[in-house]
């Protein structure tokens, strides 16, 4: 196994555990069959393991694992505070004691702020006294590190990423996503302020492995590198250098094996002009059923409006090239769970997007068709509830 650093210079490795994806049976976790999983992981070397409060399940059986193994102080736990659904400071201690006992741990490694995606939201918490709640949990010696997980646009995430000092932080990131969310400016911008940065979604929940059009499959299968569609992913991933841990949601041993492999196999930096070459052959394939050409330079933005033109045809391409549901989960958090966010209703039709657009896409057109596709009828009280219930006490 691989290992990166923290801020601290202690050793991560390249590859975490992700405990979202537990098997279960009968509508509880298969706690002897995620035991067998964790430890063949940690027999590999891994020893970043992530949770979250609203993963059902996970965190107690996470600590209940670690537990019976008596390996708690020998791997890192990260875990998450639910901040939309935090509204006081009492709330913030009763859920972090909540988690603590969950975990059988009087202390948590990583800790992060979950699902950020405007930073009203961060605000929000700010009014409430998560800055000095923070200090004191790392003057106790009850978080070792503090981040935040992030779905939005670029800007926003370093606009959170420069307004405190955080110890890390984790974005969803793979090949398709390079220039969405975070992005790879997000990611850089990171490093640079030495910040370590936790990976997300590698395969695009799927998307980059079972998902991909059989032409890419084909395509895959008769390199002469003999990697799987999973590695070329990781692979991808571990070749940079500002990626700190990759997380996968490991549910069988053989996928513990072959994740911990290919972890031991791709220090960063050994992919060769071929090999990007390549994946952008498959990204090619991959983009033959979008709707727009969008690259998402962003060199329409900004608009007088306010519009997030690249976001909001994102969501649209993924509603063709995944699934409708995938498309408009992206939309959400991309674009619509932004205090200020704005649909593509409220453009004026002024054409400066157009005006600078590399691709010639007809903008103001298809806003209108992507906006039909995003936000049928039937979906727009539900936008507007999500939209309060996420963003409810933000200033």
């Amino acid at each position: 196994m691989q290992y990166r650093k923290n801020k601290k210079g202690e050793d991560i490795s390249i590859l975490g555990y992700g405990c979202m994806r537990f098997t279960t049976k009968a509508g509880r976790i298969d706690l002897d069959k995620a035991e067998q999983e964790i430890m063949a992981a940690y027999n590999a070397g891994v020893n970043y393991f992530d949770t979250a409060y609203i993963y059902t399940g996970s965190e107690a059986a996470l600590g209940e694992i670690l537990e019976r193994n008596k390996i708690r102080e020998k791997v890192n736990i990260a875990t998450k505070l639910p901040q939309y659904l935090i509204t006081s400071s009492a709330s913030i201690d009763k859920t972090f004691a909540e988690e603590l006992s969950r975990l059988r741990t009087n202390y948590v490694d990583y800790y992060l702020m979950h699902h950020l995606t405007d930073f009203a939201q961060w605000e929000k918490l700010k009014a409430i006294g998560i800055e000095d709640w923070i200090e004191r949990k790392k003057s106790s010696g009850e978080i070792r590190n503090i981040g935040f997980s992030f779905h939005g646009s670029t800007d926003m995430f370093q606009k959170i990423l420069n307004d405190y000092d955080w110890d890390f932080c984790m974005i969803q990131y793979n090949y398709l996503d390079e220039v969405a969310q975070a992005g790879v400016d997000g990611l850089r911008a990171a490093a640079a302020k030495n910040i370590p940065v936790m990976i997300m979604e590698p395969l695009r929940g799927g998307k980059l492995v079972s998902l991909l059009p059989e032409s890419a499959k084909k395509m895959i299968a008769a390199h002469s590198s003999g990697w799987t569609p999973a590695e070329w992913s990781f692979r991808w991933l571990y070749n940079q250098s500002e990626v700190t841990c990759v997380l996968s949601g490991m549910n069988s041993i053989e996928i513990v094996q072959e994740n911990c492999r290919i972890a031991d196999t791709a220090p960063s930096g050994h992919l060769t002009d071929d090999d990007f070459a390549f994946i952008e052959k498959i990204k090619a394939e991959i983009k033959r059923t979008e709707k727009v050409g969008c690259t998402g330079c962003r060199y329409c933005m900004p608009c007088p409006k306010g519009i997030d033109i690249p976001g909001i045809f994102r969501g649209w391409n993924l509603m063709y090239s995944e699934t409708k549901i995938s498309g408009i989960k992206d939309y959400f958090q991309v674009s619509v769970l932004r205090k200020d966010s704005v649909f593509a209703t409220q453009c004026i039709g002024c054409g400066k997007c157009e005006q600078h657009c590399p691709q010639n896409i007809p903008i103001r057109e298809m806003l209108k068709k992507a906006d039909k596709d995003l936000r049928p009828w039937y979906l727009k009280p539900a936008i507007n509830i999500v939209k309060s219930f996420m963003l409810r006490g933000s200033k």
